[in-house]
C-alpha cells in the first residue's frame, strides 16, 4: 500500500532525465517484486534505506527505474519537505550517512502512540481512569484525587485527539507542521 504522492510529503517523484543531464544520473537499485507496485499512471517503488526505513519512489507509468532519472520538487513550500527526502534518497544511493526522517520528532511519535492506546482502551471499554494508569503508569489515586489530577485532562485530550486522527488527521502525520 503507498500513500498518493500528493498527500505524503515524504515521497520522491522521479521522471525520465532530459537529455542534457542524463549522462550525470545514477541508476536506481532493481526494487524486488514486493517493493514495486504498477498503476495505471504510475510506477510506486519502496526503496530500502540502510538505515532500516523505507522511502516512496513514484515514476510515470512509462517510466523505469534502470533509465537515468530526475526528481521533481516543486516551488511551493512543501518543496523543502520533498527536498529533504531527495536527500535520504542521494544518500542511500551514494552510500552516505542517512539524515533522520524530521516529519515527526520522538516527542509527537510518543504522543501519537499513547492517542492510539488510549483510543484502544476507550474503545474496549475501559474508563480514562484505567487508561491513564496504564500509559501514565499511575499509583492507585483515590476518587476525589483524580477529578484533579492532570493525568486525567490529559488522558481525555488523548481520547479526543486519537479519535480525530482516526477519523482522518492522520494524514497530518505525512507532512511537515507549519506555522502559519
Amino acid at each position: 500500500m503507498f500513500w498518493l504522492p500528493e498527500e505524503d510529503t515524504g515521497s520522491v517523484i522521479l521522471t525520465p532525465a532530459p537529455a542534457s543531464i542524463a549522462a550525470d544520473s545514477t541508476p536506481l537499485p532493481q526494487p524486488g517484486r514486493s517493493a514495486a507496485q504498477p498503476t495505471e499512471h504510475s510506477l510506486h517503488i519502496l526503496h530500502d534505506l540502510s538505515n532500516g526505513q523505507r522511502l516512496h519512489l513514484a515514476l510515470p507509468a512509462d517510466g523505469s527505474p534502470d533509465q537515468p532519472l530526475v526528481a521533481v520538487i516543486p516551488l511551493g513550500i512543501e518543496g523543502f519537505d520533498r527536498m529533504e527526502a531527495l536527500a535520504r534518497l542521494l544518500a542511500s544511493l551514494h552510500g552516505r550517512a542517512i539524515p533522520p526522517d524530521t516529519r515527526l520528532t520522538r516527542q509527537q511519535r510518543t504522543r501519537a502512540r499513547r492517542m492510539l492506546q488510549a483510543v484502544d482502551g476507550h474503545r474496549a471499554g475501559a474508563s480514562q481512569r484505567e487508561i491513564a494508569k496504564v500509559i501514565f503508569r499511575l499509583k492507585p489515586i483515590g476518587r476525589d484525587d483524580w477529578q484533579t489530577a492532570p493525568e486525567r485532562y490529559a488522558t481525555m485530550d488523548l481520547i479526543k485527539d486519537g479519535l480525530a486522527m482516526i477519523a482522518g488527521g492522520y494524514r497530518k502525520l505525512l507532512r511537515h507542521r507549519r506555522r502559519p
